[in-house]
């Protein structure tokens, strides 16, 4: 056997071993001892701030936001009652409210923690040969007793991730795009999609989510390693 074969072998081997332990564990991007110290029990999500050209995306995410918080074993403060406790205190825009101290907020409504959500992206776009709905979100955790940041990340769904191959030549995939961007812009796909991004953001059973809240039954577990 040369030396150029045994080479190969070897990094064949690794290469091997470097995609087993993938399948067994993801590395924690985040670093939760912050979030396990404040140990928030209920949360304020904030109006969106939206950088998409899209009057309906805050409206959209924020329908779809609730759920998986909730789920995670979080109590989440009601969004009707949030919103309109901001507009009493003359408070309409999205960047106006994210601005507000977290020690008014704590005063105000007493939740532990706020959960402060931009829109980076949403809508369908037509690109040559593919028509694609796209939501794209960030999100922070902030201790509102403190202003301790415990958590950050970003998520991202397109409706291109169920789609297939349309066939048909190149004129079937152009009329095919054309169509797509119209079936999905006036059924607004966007707020399926949404769901989907706001999930894998948020879940605390997807890799990186939050952690289990209080009212879960898996409060208190270790991170979990699965990625969606």
């Amino acid at each position: 056997m040369n030396m150029n074969t045994l080479r190969a072998i070897t990094i064949t081997i690794l290469f091997s071993t470097m995609l087993l332990n993938g399948c067994v564990s993801l590395p924690d991007a985040h670093d939760y001892s912050e979030f396990k110290q404040s140990d928030p029990r209920s949360i304020l999500v904030l109006p969106p701030t939206n950088q998409s050209t899209e009057v309906v995306a805050p409206f959209s995410v924020m329908s779809q936001i609730v759920a998986p918080i909730a789920e995670s074993g979080y109590y989440v403060f009601p969004v009707a009652l949030v919103d309109q406790t901001f507009k009493n205190n003359g408070l309409t825009v999205a960047n106006d409210i994210q601005s507000v101290p977290v020690s008014k907020l704590y005063e105000i409504f007493g939740a532990d923690a706020g959960l402060y959500i931009d829109i980076q992206e949403y809508g369908t776009s037509y690109v040559i040969l593919s028509s694609d709905t796209v939501v794209a979100v960030t999100a922070r955790l902030v201790d509102l007793r403190t202003g301790t940041l415990l958590w950050q990340d970003t998520a991202r769904a397109s409706s291109a991730e169920t789609k297939g191959n349309s066939g048909g030549g190149l004129v079937g995939m152009l009329v095919s795009a054309a169509l797509t961007q119209i079936i999905e812009t006036v059924t607004d796909r966007g707020f399926e999609i949404s769901a989907i991004a706001t999930s894998r953001l948020l879940t605390a059973d997807l890799h990186n989510g939050l952690l289990h809240g209080p009212r879960s039954p898996k409060y208190g577990q270790a991170v979990t390693s699965k990625k969606q």
